[in-house]
């Protein structure tokens, strides 16, 4: 009885977590027009951000937090690396810039941080605010993507990403 509740739980899980993927870019998509807040406050047209060159958009639930912060200082620790490849880096979540702002400055990441308080870069990119995922746009297409984004990682599975572009 009490694996027929752990599977049937576990399928419950999938089908959720299916769902909550269901609506995500595809490979080859367009980058969303989207307006967006970064940590200092300044307005960016992400869509217009992401239609030049190479840039990586990675989701992360919570600035601040272990798993969040592993996976922003893995890029921050290759950025020498990321940067020589010309590539442009956004960190999103939810949290308010202020919070995205004290993020940056506490862990000395050299990239823009999003506030996506309204949820507006969550929703173009058709995924769940709390979930943990990563693309990579040459020229405006998605070229890659990471549904599951790994927290220690991020960069080697972004580098390797774009050695084989």
């Amino acid at each position: 009885m009490a694996v027929k509740k752990i599977l049937t739980f576990g399928m419950i899980l999938t089908t959720l977590f299916s769902s909550l993927l269901a609506d995500t870019l595809e490979i080859g998509a367009a980058a969303p027009a989207v307006m967006a807040v970064g940590h200092s406050g300044e307005a960016i047209d992400l869509g217009k951000e992401l239609s030049v060159g190479t840039v990586l958009i990675f989701f992360y639930p919570k600035a601040l937090t272990p798993g969040c912060t592993k996976q922003a200082c893995s890029l921050r620790d290759s950025w020498d690396e990321l940067k020589a490849l010309n590539l442009k880096i956004y960190g999103v979540s939810s949290d308010p810039a202020k919070t995205q702002a004290s993020f940056a400055a506490k862990y000395e990441l050299p990239f823009t941080l999003i506030a996506d308080t309204d949820l507006a870069v969550c929703e173009a990119f058709g995924k769940n605010r709390f979930s943990r995922q990563a693309y990579i746009f040459k020229d405006g297409v998605l070229v890659w993507r990471d549904l599951r984004a790994s927290t220690t990682n991020q960069a080697a599975d972004v580098l390797a990403a774009l050695k084989a572009l």
